[in-house]
């Protein structure tokens, strides 16, 4: 159990009041930083320059007076009202076909052959952070990573589990300062080993979960526990959702992430000040992501890393990226579903074809330590999401490190809460519009140019 600074901490999260009452009988059974889930929330390249569509906000002609209102454990969160002309996204900044997405715009186009308009959740004022971590929008699709809307799906209402995306081999890595004597695990025996707690109850501690999974990942491949180190709680407030400037409406998540330096502000890593200083020995840090930034400053070095190890259960780092909708979007308006499929499929195909590019993209909004960088680390993802059986392992392996040691109160089947048949409606629907350009490329018009 690891103990704060000066106390230790006991008893389990705090189970959060269900939003939505759809929790069906089957089920049995906390910024990551300060500022840390702008970084969640804010992915994309120059969408907001150059997509078109994709950058405008929805609705953007009518009143802002569309705010629902509803007090969620003790906490008013605010959404705009439900108009299924709308379909509204959020995603991590992390790797995915909807991060590339926001340079391209082309799931937009989808939306436009329906009619129905496009946005980033956050470009309407009358919607909080909120939905990115519970999903209290109905119109709502999210990409982005794995722990949050386990915990949805959960805790708080049903959803359907549409598609993964997973980068191999970024389970994690335990930083030390690198003038300390300490190479090796053993070295750490009777040290101290920092992990964050967010004091904000309402959403899910998804870095903690992160931390403390690969902790104790790395404890066990080395024949060690948890007896055998420290963990040191390093509470903060997570209240930035609160902040008036951080409220302002976005158009795009790229908003505020090409006025700042996103890979060198400390905001995003609160525990590497306190690892610097000293006042713990050990700190977890994402394999590739943040370590390579971190090792970049010749002050830390990582002495153990999952990602070395051929083990695939070793590497849920919050990951594979997910994407969920609400249950109700998937049996309403299934088209509104299928469309975003499409377009997922076709960027992670141009992606997956134009891994420079797409990297170029990715760098602007991950944390790798640049744009070379960026590229070897999905130089062998595939982008276009699935719902393969070892993708489908991993999403069980992290629901049952939550269930076991006390992230989420309820279990659910996994299996269960796959919708395969969108992602199979939109590779079909996009077979058959292939087959039809290729039918009208034979089709002499007076469209073209002179010579």
């Amino acid at each position: 159990m690891a103990e704060p600074e000066e106390a230790i901490m006991e008893g389990k999260e705090k189970h959060i009041t269900p939003v939505d009452a759809q929790m069906e009988d089957d089920t049995s059974g906390q910024s990551r930083r300060s500022f840390v889930v702008n970084a969640g929330l804010a992915a994309g390249g120059l969408a907001a320059l150059g997509a078109g569509v994709a950058s405008t906000p929805a609705a953007a002609a009518e009143p802002a007076n569309r705010a629902i209102k509803k007090e969620v454990d003790g906490k008013m969160t605010t959404t705009i009202s439900l108009d299924w002309k709308e379909v509204y996204y959020t995603n991590c900044p992390l790797i995915s076909a909807s991060n590339v997405d926001q340079e391209l715009g082309w799931t937009a186009e989808e939306y436009g052959k329906l009619g129905v308009k496009f946005a980033y959740f956050r470009s309407r004022p009358e919607t909080d952070w909120y939905p990115h971590y519970i999903h209290n929008q109905e119109n709502l699709i999210r990409f982005g990573g794995l722990f949050p809307p386990i915990h949805v799906h959960a805790d708080y209402r049903r959803t359907r589990m549409l598609g993964l995306t997973h980068v191999p081999y970024e389970g994690g890595c335990l930083m030390v300062r690198a003038s300390d004597k300490l190479f090796r695990m053993s070295d750490l025996k009777g040290k101290k080993i920092g992990i964050t707690k967010s004091l904000n109850t309402l959403k899910n501690d998804w870095w903690r979960i992160q931390e403390h999974q690969g902790i104790l990942a790395m404890l066990r491949m080395n024949g060690m526990t948890e007896k055998d180190i420290k963990l040191v709680d390093f509470p903060y407030p997570d209240d930035w959702y609160d902040d008036p400037d951080m409220l302002k409406p976005m158009v795009n998540p790229t908003f505020w992430q090409l006025n700042r330096d996103h890979k060198h502000d400390l905001a995003f890593r609160p525990l590497e000040t306190a690892l610097l200083e000293g006042k713990v020995d050990a700190i977890y840090s994402q394999s590739k992501v943040f370590q390579h930034i971190q090792e970049a400053t010749g002050q830390m070095a990582a002495i153990e890393d999952l990602s070395r190890y051929p083990d695939w259960r070793l590497q849920v780092a919050n990951i594979p990226a997910i994407i969920t909708c609400t249950d109700t979007m998937a049996e309403e308006h299934p088209e509104l579903v299928v469309a975003f499929m499409k377009g997922m499929i076709r960027v992670g195909r141009w992606s997956n074809e134009h891994k420079r590019a797409a990297a170029a993209i990715l760098n602007k909004q991950t944390y790798y330590l640049d744009e070379e960088d960026t590229y070897r680390g999905i130089k062998h993802v595939d982008m276009v999401p699935n719902l393969s059986a070892q993708n489908m392992a991993m999403v069980g392996i992290g629901k049952d490190f939550m269930l076991k040691h006390g992230y989420i109160r309820n279990n659910f089947d996994v299996e269960k809460w796959a919708a395969p048949e969108f992602l199979a409606q939109a590779a079909k629907e996009l077979l058959e519009d292939s087959i039809e350009t290729k039918k009208l490329e034979k089709i002499p018009t007076m469209k073209g140019r002179v010579g």
